[in-house]
């Protein structure tokens, strides 16, 4: 790479799929690395964070318009990928979530677009600081439950009144990863009476630390523990025998939060159509593996679908409900990416022996995308 060459110019675009009011990059992030880079911001960018373009501009970023931003930098950080890749330069670096998302690929080969997928981030000590996947899971749990509390016809704590006394809320957390760990500390805080549930064993300590009751129903599972820090995934016939363990806990409960997800592959189906059947009418299912395919038999990604008096939600935007301290996390994350990929002259440095740059760049070949990065 040319050490001649000037700092990268990184560009930040707004987010514009429905409900996405995140911003993948706030002002105090942008002053800390303005020293490394040139930084553009899209006019009205972090508005539905709740940042403002006098903000970025004191931070030392200058304000574009969007055809202006996306054909003049080297760099594009964005929460979710843009629709349109024809406005971009070839060879320019995306960073962005869609890691996963097997129609993207073709596209970004088509347009010569190096795509650092955040999905792809390595579950490794260096990289902790630099995953989105866990800091926007913890509000996405969060959210999960103030969601379910809202659309129950029931209170979560107990009260006590001179009219009477209302039992607590029975609540359950399906995944006990982030996300359901969230999930489950803030029903408890909430008043509810807590469970959770895993086909990793090794989850029992974590959702008892917080005060839940850990379900682990008996069938004979696989080896439960994946690579990354995932469960592993579970054949057909043991998924069945997984519904139908469940079917006598969940039949208990009145909020049911759910997050199994498999990496690259749909999301298991804990909830069936006959466990339904089993719930009572009123109870509330938030599904944040909606996106994959849900963990239940009838989810419908971004929508509420009622079944027997039973609303599941289809949770897809949910940490855009609080998009600005959402925001603040993701844009931590991205800061320290940045700061892992920018040597001290501000170039762009894309590592062939380095465990982070080779995870975000799966599929695509790290000799090419280096040759690359050394033009833009």
């Amino acid at each position: 790479m040319d050490t001649n060459q000037e700092q990268a110019v990184i560009g930040l675009a707004g987010e514009h799929v429905p409900g996405e009011r995140r911003v993948a990059l706030i002002p105090a992030d942008i002053q800390r690395l303005r020293s490394k880079a040139v930084f553009r911001v899209e006019a009205g960018a972090g508005l539905q964070a709740g940042y403002h373009d006098a903000d970025y501009i004191e931070a030392g970023a200058t304000i574009v318009e969007t055809a202006a931003l996306v054909s003049g930098v080297d760099v594009l950080v964005k929460i979710r990928p843009p629709r349109n890749l024809i406005p971009m330069r070839p060879g320019t670096v995306l960073i962005s979530l869609g890691g996963r998302d097997a129609e993207l690929v073709p596209l970004l080969k088509a347009h010569g677009i190096v795509h650092l997928g955040l999905e792809r981030l390595p579950r490794i000590t260096r990289a902790q600081s630099m995953d989105v996947l866990s800091s926007q899971a913890a509000i996405a749990g969060y959210a999960a439950v103030i969601e379910g509390a809202r659309a129950l016809d029931r209170l979560l704590p107990m009260l006590t009144t001179a009219a009477g006394i209302i039992k607590p809320a029975r609540m359950i957390a399906l995944g006990a990863g982030v996300a359901g760990l969230q999930a489950l500390a803030t029903a408890r805080r909430l008043g509810a009476i807590t469970h959770g549930f895993d086909v990793r064993e090794a989850a029992r300590e974590q959702v008892e630390s917080i005060g839940a009751k850990f379900v682990f129903p008996d069938v004979p599972l696989a080896a439960a523990d994946g690579s990354g820090g995932y469960a592993a995934e579970q054949s057909a016939d043991q998924q069945v025998l997984l519904r139908r363990a469940l079917a006598e806990p969940l039949s208990t409960m009145h909020l049911v939060v759910t997050s199994a997800q498999i990496p690259g592959k749909p999301a298991p189906a804990l909830i069936d159509e006959r466990t339904l059947e089993a719930m009572q009418p009123g109870s509330v299912i938030v599904d944040l593996a909606a996106e994959t395919g849900g963990n239940t038999t009838l989810t419908c990604a971004g929508e509420t679908v009622e079944v027997n008096g039973i609303r599941i939600i289809g949770g897809t935007q949910l940490p855009s409900i609080f998009a600005k301290d959402a925001s603040q996390l993701f844009s931590g994350n991205v800061r320290a990416l940045l700061e892992h990929l920018l040597n001290d002259g501000g170039l762009l440095r894309l590592d062939a022996e380095d465990a982070i740059t080779q995870a975000l760049l799966a599929g695509q070949s790290i000799d090419e995308a280096l040759a690359v990065s050394a033009e833009v």
